[in-house]
């Protein structure tokens, strides 16, 4: 079984920064593609960033030049860096992992959510 552990969510100005990270552990041996999503109240989850296996990068257009997706394939982590953050960022953030697991087979997975709210 593999378990998302999502961590670095929280409260913080306008202008401020927050990085969330999200940890696979288990039965995880490695990720493939991971992407972070979001949603606020009344929105449906949309996708935020998301990095390929690779390296490659793809981001939302509200969040471009704002935001970083990063990983470290070696911790079996994913980060999202959130700079300059607006209060219409205030969502619960969710990350998503394919991940293959000792067995070799290769599943999606959801962590819990991690708030974020931008406020003064």
């Amino acid at each position: 079984q593999v378990q998302l552990v999502e961590s670095g969510g929280g409260l913080v100005q306008p202008g401020g920064s927050l990085r969330l990270s999200c940890a696979a552990s288990g039965s995880a041996s490695s990720i493939n593609n991971a992407a972070w999503y979001r949603q606020a109240p009344g929105y449906q989850r949309g996708l935020v960033a998301i990095i390929e296996r690779g390296g490659s990068t793809n981001y939302a257009d509200s969040v471009k030049g704002r935001f970083t997706i990063s990983r470290d394939n070696a911790k079996k982590t994913v980060y999202l860096q959130m700079n300059s953050l607006k209060p219409e960022d205030t969502a619960v953030y969710y990350c998503n992992l394919d991940c293959l697991d000792y067995s070799g087979r290769l599943m999606n997975y959801w962590g819990r959510g991690t708030q974020v709210t931008v406020s003064t």
